[in-house]
């Protein structure tokens, strides 16, 4: 199985489905790009119908899209262990995946990941109505599952929400109590935390992505 990245400090697409497929200690090749580069289209022009990553090849099987390669992963490998066992939480825990895929444009646009900086921006309305959405997940989730995953153990949701959590920490976003609670139990966990390191190892700049200001 080959998966196709981009840089660790920029690719949050990226993170998702490498999170997914480390923290359940599936085997794969990591094949890692330089974003916004001639070489990082030529690389995947020819094997998979857009040039977005990450990407998946497993055997004669192409994968894109983050969402898709987690759902493939968890069908294919992990007899349905990437969603909780419980139908209605499975349900809810999906709606949040799919939210977080489709929504919160603006904080998106207004906080690229930056995993090596410390930055402040400018925040409009709208990305401020998105990180209170994500304060209300992040602390709801949090009363009924204290100190522990979105659902108590790890899944899709989790991956798909770990690059907003790195967004907080660059731009010093203030959250509610048990929100920082779960931000906290993200950047402890050791998968995600072999990942920072190798952020931090990268020098290539993607300027589109170095937003705000940064703090001494």
């Amino acid at each position: 199985m080959q998966l196709f990245i981009g840089n660790k400090n920029y690719s949050t697409w990226s993170l998702r489905a490498w999170y997914l497929l480390s923290k359940f200690n599936i085997s794969f090749t990591e094949k890692q790009l330089v974003l916004d580069t001639p070489e990082f289209y030529e690389a995947l022009k020819n094997k998979f119908p857009v040039q977005k990553v990450p990407a998946l090849i497993d055997a004669e099987l192409t994968v894109w899209d983050s969402l898709a390669i987690c759902e493939y992963i968890n069908d294919a490998y992990l007899n349905g262990a990437a969603w909780p066992s419980d139908i209605a939480q499975r349900a809810k825990a999906r709606s949040l995946a799919a939210e977080m895929h489709s929504g919160f444009a603006a904080l998106r646009n207004e906080m690229p990941m930056n995993i090596r900086a410390k930055r402040h921006v400018e925040l409009s309305e709208q990305a401020k109505k998105d990180i209170a959405r994500i304060d209300e997940i992040f602390s709801t989730q949090q009363q009924r599952y204290p100190n522990a995953w979105l659902f108590g153990e790890f899944s899709i949701v989790d991956a798909m929400f770990a690059p907003v959590v790195l967004r907080f920490k660059t731009y010093q976003v203030t959250l509610s109590h048990a929100a920082q609670a779960y931000c906290q139990h993200v950047l402890a966990c050791p998968v995600l935390q072999s990942w920072i390191c190798e952020a931090l190892k990268e020098t290539d700049i993607v300027d589109c992505d170095e937003a705000g200001e940064e703090i001494n």
